[in-house]
């Protein structure tokens, strides 16, 4: 696989408490997605955060994972991250825990294979990598449809 470089832009207005920031995918793909501390913080009113674009790249990338471990083409997976952040002592705020709940469905395969394809999955992820290396906790839950 070659190397894979993807860049994003943070612009930033007004003081941390009550300013606001935009964060820009350099691609394109997704533009001027706001983001303040209050929402970061609270309640989110239809704005992002750094944690919740982390949570779209470790579900993304499990995602796609599966599907390539699978090899189904009438597979379909739904996976829903939990990225949670806390306070460390002496060390501030820390993203403690990546919480994963994949729900699949797959014609033919038991239920072992499942598992296995899910571990494998998780193993091939750089996100997950990323934040394990990094101390976080990441939990896999999978689920498998009845009837496949």
């Amino acid at each position: 696989m070659p190397r894979i470089e993807r860049s994003a832009t943070v612009t930033w207005d007004g003081n941390v408490a009550r300013g606001e920031g935009h964060i820009s995918g350099d691609t394109g793909a997704f533009t001027q997605l706001p983001f303040s501390l209050p929402t970061r913080i609270g309640q989110a009113e239809g704005k992002t955060s750094p944690e919740e674009l982390l949570a779209s790249a470790h579900a993304g990338c499990l995602g796609m994972g599966l599907a390539g471990e699978l090899q189904n083409p009438d597979a379909h997976v739904e996976v829903h991250t939990t990225i949670r952040m806390d306070e460390v002592e002496g060390k501030g705020h820390q993203i403690v825990a990546s919480t994963v709940n994949i729900r699949g469905r797959a014609p033919g395969i038991s239920r072992d294979d499942w598992e296995q394809k899910v571990a494998a999955a998780d193993e091939g992820c750089p996100f997950s990598a990323l934040l394990r290396n990094a101390g976080v906790e990441v939990t896999i839950n999978a689920e498998l449809e009845e009837g496949t």
